[in-house]
């Protein structure tokens, strides 16, 4: 892909920036334990330290759609990383679990602006024929970055203290704001939006009940009402937040977004995706650790062959994606995401590692051929005018697929396992837990199928044809 010195250091600075704040997503997973310790706290709070991030993150989303409007590039991003570094520092140094929490809510309200501002600035310094190319680039951050996470963490966790979590970070993204202070230009110009507050607390309150109810799923019954409650008080909320973007001259997200087909076809293939792919890639620890009895390191290097290939094909994909448009490829990528994950179906406790690398390896083979090409085809499919928005809306229903899917295959797992306890009462107890993992990968691998119809709805114009 030939691009100017001006996009390739736009681009670098944007993608930086991006990928810490995607890997600080995942990166304490595997460092709760330590924490907990240290702090003396249950499980209960302890999922704060991810739960909450996911919170600030989700909620901040919609929002950014208006301030990439507002406020000039600069302004938004230096900002954006500026609140990031210090939210980091906060935590790396944080003398209790508040602090901890605090500190990592700041991030939060910093790496929430970062991928919508670099999906917005990418499709408006690239022509269609190379946004492909571009956007395979920013999948190193969004999708390498999430599975790299729990190895990296493993290895820190065991070698060094979780607050080097923070640390390594720390330095990473203040050189980020230094380089960006120096190089990153502004793209587009800013307009003179009216803000709308009733929008904005409701698209709070009602994302952020959503997203509180479906972390809550993944450890408490669905009958409680941390889970019910919240998902109720949720729906209805975001139903009058999208009902006053009808009603506002101003909306802060523009729904305008959902009358392109494209878009709404590869958002929708993206939800069944974000379903399988986040609550498939929980099970694969939950198998090493639980079931085999594997340590936290070992369980992030059988997910790590397949996290390279991701930041290796990217690209790749892109460049792909350029040259033969999104049905057949994305077709393609979903099968072999499937064949991956039928494999991890058939889990035992004598399963050779070497396969259960191959079925991950082979999941995010076909993933890292989707999930990029499936994002540029849904921006791709709106004008320029409506890329805030439609980053944003896409982004947003990314989250909330990824909590959904997390939630609703724990779910499965935990009722598939109970129930296999209750008709085998004589098993053991990690024969039980493997049924239900097992389970749980068959339903992922059955969630894929049906995403691979959906993309037989796309027409295959090239992007190329569209300049």
């Amino acid at each position: 892909m030939n691009i100017s010195q001006k996009q390739k250091s736009i681009l670098t600075i944007l993608v930086i920036g991006a990928f810490l704040g995607f890997l600080n997503q995942t990166l304490m997973n595997v460092a709760l334990p330590n924490i907990m310790s240290e702090f003396h706290i249950d499980t209960g709070l302890g999922q704060w330290i991810t739960n909450g991030y996911m919170l600030v993150n989700g909620i901040m989303v919609p929002l950014t759609a208006f301030l990439i409007q507002r406020l000039t590039t600069r302004r938004l991003y230096l900002s954006a990383v500026g609140l990031f570094a210090i939210g980091t520092l906060i935590a790396g140094f944080a003398p209790n679990f508040t602090v901890l929490i605090t500190g990592r809510m700041i991030q939060a309200m910093g790496a929430g602006v970062f991928g919508p501002l670099m999906n917005v600035v990418v499709m408006n310094l690239f022509t269609p024929d190379k946004r492909g190319g571009a956007m395979g680039l920013i999948g190193l951050a969004l999708n390498f970055a999430p599975t790299l996470g729990p190895t990296l963490s493993g290895f820190i966790v065991t070698n060094l203290s979780w607050r080097f979590l923070f640390f390594i970070v720390a330095p990473l993204i203040i050189a980020n704001f230094i380089l960006a202070y120096f190089l990153l230009q502004n793209i587009g110009e800013p307009k003179m939006l009216k803000f709308d507050f009733l929008s904005v607390v409701l698209s709070s309150i009602g994302l952020g009940s959503l997203l509180y109810g479906f972390s809550n799923a993944g450890a408490t019954p669905w009958s409680d009402f941390t889970v019910w409650g919240f998902i109720i008080i949720g729906i209805l909320v975001t139903t009058l937040f999208v009902w006053r973007q009808f009603l506002t001259e101003t909306p802060l997200l523009n729904m305008a977004v959902f009358t392109h087909r494209e878009f709404v076809l590869a958002m929708l293939i993206n939800i069944v995706l974000m379903i399988s792919m986040y609550g498939g890639a929980l099970m694969l620890p939950l198998y090493m650790q639980t079931v085999r009895g594997s340590s936290a390191l070992v369980s992030g290097l059988v997910l790590f062959p397949g996290a390279l290939v991701t930041a290796f094909l990217s690209p790749w994909s892109g460049r792909l994606y350029d040259r033969y448009g999104v049905k057949y490829l994305t077709l393609a990528g979903i099968l072999i995401t499937a064949l991956g994950t039928f494999i991890l179906s058939a889990l035992t406790l004598a399963t050779p590692f070497w396969i259960i690398v191959s079925g991950q390896f082979i999941r995010q083979l076909g993933l890292v051929l989707v999930l990029m090409p499936i994002q540029t085809e849904a921006f791709n499919a709106l004008p320029l005018a409506l890329m805030p928005d439609g980053s944003a809306m896409f982004t947003t229903i990314r989250q909330l697929a990824a909590s959904f899917g997390t939630a609703a295959l724990v779910t499965i797992m935990t009722k598939s396992a109970m129930n296999y306890g209750t008709t085998h009462r004589s098993m053991l107890d990690t024969l039980i837990q493997l049924h239900g993992i097992k389970t749980t990968f068959f339903i992922a691998a059955l969630l894929m199928l049906v995403a691979a119809a959906l993309t037989l709805l796309f027409s295959n114009k090239a992007p190329i044809d569209r300049v």
